[in-house]
């Protein structure tokens, strides 16, 4: 089920309303492994960097920690950054799933964090100031946003030519990756659920948070306080209404969770 930035297409997708969920539908998150941003604490955002060793070593043992758990996937949809793409790919091949169908799309990526990419927090508040900062940690809080010409505006990458302009963000409040996550999870998400699929979404702890809150029916100021460790799978047993039933935060050997919880990155 690969897909480009530009096409979200798969086959056999039935519509998302009007229909519920098998009893015990299975719904796996997994955030990225630590990537080379998380290790150096930087705003990365769109920045595409791939995983750190460390968040290589998390990425496949989070495939064994999930296969050893009894656990396998019919589908997996991952965003189109290398260190979620990569996560997959390491998790997947730990468990020996190589083969099932894989859709890649950028509604699935990380939060844009517009001027502050590739910044580390203290020199991006140096930068920008205080407040500027601080306000990303809201719920509707946008970052210092990049200029057009900036290169790291998506709109100059390659890899987002397809998309419409008002789809290319100069930078993200949370409020904002919502409403790019939402659809997607409606149209593409939520009807393989339907057909009784095991999903795993291999994603971003902002783009999971939003998955999380809308399976708890939760406040949007509750959002930022969503705990999405790197590495960590997270099971969820889904009800006939899409909330959760039950959930399993699968732990590394010796009964440590691990993982990394770098702001936004």
């Amino acid at each position: 089920m690969s897909a480009s930035v530009g096409d979200e297409r798969a086959p056999d997708s039935p519509s998302a309303r009007g229909r519920s969920l098998p009893a015990g539908a299975i719904l796996t998150l997994l955030r990225h492994g630590q990537s080379e941003s998380n290790r150096a604490r930087r705003f990365a955002g769109w920045d595409d960097i791939d995983l750190s060793e460390v968040g290589r070593a998390e990425a496949e043992t989070a495939g064994r920690l999930l296969r050893n758990g009894g656990y396998g996937f019919d589908c997996c949809f991952t965003s189109v950054l290398r260190r979620a793409t990569h996560t997959a790919e390491l998790a997947l091949r730990a468990m020996g799933l190589e083969d099932i169908p894989l859709e890649r799309s950028w509604r699935l990526n990380e939060r844009h964090y517009g001027a502050l990419q590739g910044l580390e927090l203290w020199p991006a508040v140096r930068r920008y100031g205080l407040m500027p900062v601080l306000r990303c940690r809201g719920f509707t809080g946008r970052p210092p946003l990049l200029d057009t010409g900036d290169p790291r505006f998506p709109g100059r990458d390659p890899l987002y030519a397809s998309l419409a302009a008002g789809d290319l963000p100069r930078g993200e409040s949370l409020a904002d990756a919502q409403a790019r996550v939402i659809p997607y999870w409606r149209e593409r998400i939520v009807p393989q659920l339907e057909r009784g699929r095991r999903v795993l979404v291999v994603s971003h702890k902002n783009t999971l948070r939003v998955i999380v809150k809308l399976l708890e029916r939760g406040g949007d100021e509750q959002m930022p306080a969503v705990r999405v460790l790197t590495g960590v799978p997270i099971v969820l047993s889904l009800d006939a209404a899409l909330a959760i039933r039950d959930r399993r935060v699968l732990q590394h050997p010796g009964g440590r969770r691990g993982g990394s919880t770098a702001a936004g990155r």
